[in-house]
């Protein structure tokens, strides 16, 4: 009788048109993630294991932050935390992991970690002096992170005490706790974090990096070295595993090292985080069936005999192998499931090495928990999020129990994405200049991809003004774009990147002098538009799929090469065609 009622066939009648609607603006204007005609953002198509896992969960609506809100996800969660563990190579008996909204919270939880451990010695000096007697602010600020969770262990009984003396409870003083050291390739949430957790973006500083977009490691220890001859200390240092714009690994190894050499020869020490938000589930590559991290010269055989590479893939380089080995040596890693996991958002996810590192950052709140009772873990009272869905923990998990985190599963996954880009910028590199009308045009990789990101630039033969170079990459971009167009007409869609000076120093000027900018034009602009590739999709393994798509590619670029020299109407192809001129 309901059903039939006016009111009911209005509603239905209603719902069926706003699901039409919201059908044809899906279908229309979404970015076709699924295809490999998008080369863009670090997304692409998902696992069917994982959105069936995500939609079955998400039915019941299940919210972590409490376990009595998610008796089924969270411990989802819990387990996913593990899996993070064995991924990194942290002792699962003392690793903790959880999933984050992404990598942005993720990376702050890194800092929040990282600030709150390190005020800890300092109230410990006021609640519990004898515990650091004879300790200097110098000799406190540069306790380890294992000596300080020691001292912890031992002032449990006046915990809440402590945590009140420290930045918890006063907030973050001056530059006692130093500076926050990280790459000029760092993700932007970094600046957020540095903001919004009182560190101050000041005291934040960057490392130029170096011609393959790794940070300098000769430029990070002389720059430790300064602020140590000033007697300021190093709160910590993130390195970067899979940098957003290009795909870098920086040299987490020697981070590593560096860290271990200042402890010995100056008593200094620094928290380190790895940000491999984008990069970190490409460390199932390395891993064997019982995940142990597999030698340099077996892996290299193994990814050949495995069908994961053909032969002449030269990849992973030593570089790039030293620095996936050592996260299992850093305080806290960024790891983003909906990134190279192949999962639906929102899953990011960060790893400590400590469990012990939680009692720094929790809160326990009565209406959610009482503090004594025997439940399992609640979530919201040492993460940053509230509310948090479970429906993402679910996926997450579903997508683990299919696929092994080793290089029979993941590995031979993400190969095939390595391996994709590997073939991309190989052929970038053969591609001599090629006519367009009465136009030459050079095409240049940014640098040999660490991972799977290639970023590249068009200039026309002849032209030296920089500025004229980067309206046309620009314009390129603009027609290869996920908007101003109807997306399902558009052959490939791309994204783009600006490297600019203060990022980045002199390093992309390498690019501009290969397509024919000299010095002062860079010196005057300062700043290059590159596009860029994220090669998600694993297919490119067939070589007749690789060659026709290079194809359709070279094709549609092209095209839309050609057609930005006609349209005369446009400033910016005006200037180009005068400077060619």
């Amino acid at each position: 009788e309901e059903q039939s009622s006016p009111a009911f066939l209005n509603v239905q009648q209603k719902t069926i048109n706003a699901l039409q609607l919201l059908s044809a603006k899906l279908r229309e204007t979404s970015v076709p993630w699924h295809s490999p005609r998008y080369l863009g953002q670090m997304n692409s198509e998902i696992l069917m294991p994982s959105i069936i896992g995500y939609v079955t969960a998400m039915l019941y609506n299940p919210n972590n932050c409490a376990y009595e809100g998610a008796p089924a996800t969270t411990p989802m969660e819990l387990e996913v935390g593990k899996d993070f563990c064995k991924i990194i190579g942290f002792d699962l008996e003392k690793g903790w992991g959880h999933i984050t909204n992404d990598g942005t919270i993720a990376n702050m939880e890194g800092l929040w970690y990282a600030r709150n451990i390190k005020s800890i010695p300092f109230s410990i000096k006021e609640v519990k002096p004898e515990l650091v007697a004879g300790k200097t602010d110098w000799e406190l600020a540069n306790m380890k992170i294992c000596d300080i969770l020691d001292l912890s262990d031992k002032v449990q009984s006046e915990w809440m005490d402590i945590r009140n003396h420290s930045v918890r409870g006063k907030g973050v003083e001056g530059n006692k706790l130093g500076k926050w050291i990280v790459p000029q390739t760092k993700h932007y949430s970094w600046v957020k974090a540095a903001d919004l957790l009182g560190i101050g973006i000041e005291n934040m500083i960057d490392i130029q990096v170096d011609e393959k977009y790794r940070m300098d490691i000769d430029v990070l220890e002389k720059t430790i070295n300064d602020l140590i001859d000033k007697k300021i200390p190093i709160l910590g240092v993130v390195a970067v595993i899979g940098t957003t714009e290009e795909g870098a690994v920086d040299h987490l190894d020697k981070v590593v090292a560096l860290r271990d050499k200042f402890e010995k020869e100056k008593g200094v020490s620094f928290y380190i985080h790895a940000d491999a938000a984008y990069g970190g589930y490409a460390r199932t590559i390395f891993l064997d069936e019982e995940q142990e991290f597999i030698p340099y010269k077996t892996l290299k055989t193994r990814l050949v005999k495995d069908g994961i590479f053909p032969e002449e893939v030269d990849w992973p380089s030593t570089d790039v192998y030293n620095a996936y080995k050592a996260m299992a040596d850093v305080n806290s890693v960024t790891i983003d499931p909906h990134k190279m996991g192949y999962v639906p958002y929102a899953a990011g996810g960060i790893a400590i090495r400590d469990k012990r590192m939680v009692q720094a950052v929790s809160f326990f709140a009565a209406y959610v928990l009482e503090q004594n009772t025997k439940f399992p873990e609640l979530l919201g009272s040492f993460i940053i999020e509230g509310s948090k869905a479970g429906a993402a923990a679910a996926g997450v998990w579903v997508a683990h129990q299919i696929i092994p985190l080793n290089i029979t599963g993941y590995g031979r996954l993400i190969g095939a994405s390595v391996y994709g880009a590997y073939k991309f910028y190989e052929m970038i590199k053969a591609t001599a200049p090629f006519k367009i009308g009465d136009k030459t045009i050079k095409m240049e990789a940014l640098t040999e991809p660490d991972f799977n990101i290639v970023d590249w630039a068009y200039n026309i033969e002849g032209n030296k003004d920089m500025a004229a170079m980067n309206a046309f990459n620009n314009k390129l971009f603009a027609m290869s774009a996920p908007f101003g167009q109807p997306i399902l007409k558009s052959d490939f869609l791309t994204s783009h990147t600006d490297l600019a000076y203060d990022d980045y120093g002199d390093a992309p000027y390498g690019l501009a002098e290969r397509l024919g900018i000299p010095k002062e034009q860079w010196d005057k602009e300062h700043n290059i538009i590159v596009l860029r590739a994220c090669l998600l999709t694993p297919y490119f393994m067939n070589p007749c799929v690789m060659e026709t798509y290079w194809d359709d590619f070279m094709d549609s670029m092209n095209k839309k090469i050609e057609k930005l020299f006609k349209e005369k109407e446009l400033d910016e192809i005006e200037a180009i065609k005068k400077a060619d001129a």
